[in-house]
């Protein structure tokens, strides 16, 4: 009896000597067989897939920062790119447009209805380049945009000089701004206002 037992124990000795035990990389696993649906802890689960970020150690603060994407710049207004987005609209409008009616100046071809665009130059105005010229010159001024097309005040002290039987009107705008005058020459301050206005209207000294 006590024989078998003793060979039962040698048999089982060797059934676990011949077993061979799985090691990994973080350490080893039990002794024993390694079963075919399960491995023990130490190893890699076969349902996990391991990240190819570091999240611990020296290259975890390496790690991009994914945060919302930049939104594309949307192109500068006409007015403050410098007038590169021109094209319709107000920017292309002419700023000055005026209708000159003049009558009654005994000067051949001086009388009728003209009209005069600037910027760019055009209309039936027998001198339109010189006119707007003219207009561009009196607009560089302060003194010259309040004074050109403004009538003589009321109560002005004038010569009492007549130039001459012409009257002209001028309807439009100016630079943008809105202009309704007339002019004659009928006295002094009347005759300078006209000679300011060559070559708008015609010269009739």
């Amino acid at each position: 009896m006590l024989r078998r037992l003793a060979l039962t124990a040698v048999v089982s000795l060797a059934a676990l000597a011949t077993a061979v035990p799985v090691s990994t990389a973080s350490g080893s696993v039990s002794s024993g067989p390694v079963s075919s649906g399960s491995v023990s802890s130490g190893s890699v689960s076969s349902g996990s897939v391991p990240s190819a970020v570091p999240t611990t150690g020296p290259f975890a603060a390496a790690r991009p920062s994914l945060g919302p994407l930049p939104l594309p710049v949307p192109p500068l207004p006409g007015f403050l790119d410098g007038g590169a987005g021109k094209g319709t609209g107000e920017a292309n409008e002419v700023l000055t447009r005026l209708t000159v009616s003049v009558e009654n100046t005994g000067v051949a071809g001086a009388d009728g209805t003209f009209e005069l665009e600037c910027g760019p130059t055009g209309g039936s105005h027998p001198q339109g380049q010189a006119a707007c010229d003219r207009l561009a010159e009196a607009g560089a001024t302060r003194a010259g945009r309040q004074e050109l097309f403004r009538p003589t005040p009321e109560g002005t002290m004038c010569t009492m000089i007549h130039g001459g039987d012409a009257t002209a009107r001028i309807v439009g705008t100016w630079e943008g701004r809105a202009v309704d005058t007339t002019a004659s020459r009928r006295d002094g301050c009347e005759i300078a206002r006209w000679n300011s206005l060559v070559p708008v209207l015609p010269d009739v000294r």
